[in-house]
């Protein structure tokens, strides 16, 4: 059976419903599927937890579904450079779970590995401690340190972005793109892929596959995207 649908929202067919958590990869607007969170808006499915680095930016990526409200809980590290984000989470309209990047990370990697949970030093003595097991280990060094226990990330979707997937569904992130989509796409109950090429089965080198296709559930071509840039800063060409 193909992997590849011929859009979002018919890859998304029978998968949405109502209160899913969600495994989005991306970081900032870099390597986002952003075909893929245009199809989740336009379903209507709400009550959504998103499981992201960021919420993106106001009216991209996952900002989008801040606005039309559909998402009920944010589990991410950074969510400075989304305005609506702010506002609903100073309302209390919305409720957030800040984890550290790293953190974030392991939990999606853990849970794609099977393992519900992992202990680590960072966030001790912080918020992020707050209601979490903790328990001392003795390091290598014959040193106590308290750790805090961290539960791996179980979705019911992943999406993510990709740069190049071959027939079979073994995907190539760009550069920076790579970022959260790998431990992201490997979380997921059903993972859902967009793409910019899909090229026959045999095309690409084993050694350079970042995710193996046995992963990949369903996949789009998206392309073509517009390079969207958070932050434009320029400065004033210098006279010759």
């Amino acid at each position: 059976m193909s992997k590849l649908f011929p859009d979002a929202a018919s890859a998304l067919e029978g998968v949405l419903q109502d209160n899913m958590l969600v495994a989005a990869g991306g970081f900032g607007l870099c390597g986002i599927p952003e075909r893929l969170l245009d199809a989740i808006r336009d379903s209507g499915v709400n009550g959504l937890t998103f499981a992201s680095n960021n919420a993106g930016i106001d009216n991209e990526g996952i900002g989008k579904l801040l606005r039309t409200r559909q998402v009920k809980k944010m589990i991410s590290s950074y969510v400075g450079e989304n305005k609506e984000f702010e506002r609903q989470f100073l309302a209390g309209e919305l409720e957030v779970e800040f984890c550290p990047q790293g953190t974030l990370a392991e939990r999606l990697r853990a849970g794609g590995a099977g393992i519900p949970g992992f202990y680590t030093k960072t966030g001790v003595g912080t918020q992020v401690a707050e209601g979490k097991e903790h328990k001392d280990f003795t390091d290598p060094d014959g040193v106590m340190s308290t750790y805090i226990l961290e539960h791996g990330i179980f979705a019911d979707l992943a999406i993510v972005k990709a740069w190049k997937a071959d027939e079979t569904g073994n995907l190539i992130f760009r550069k920076t793109a790579r970022n959260f989509n790998q431990p992201a796409a490997t979380c997921g109950k059903v993972c859902v892929v967009e793409v910019e090429e899909v090229v026959p089965a045999g095309a690409l080198n084993p050694d350079e596959i970042h995710l193996p296709g046995v992963f990949v559930n369903r996949m789009i071509v998206g392309a073509p995207y517009d390079k969207k840039i958070e932050f434009r800063t320029t400065r004033e060409r210098e006279s010759a």
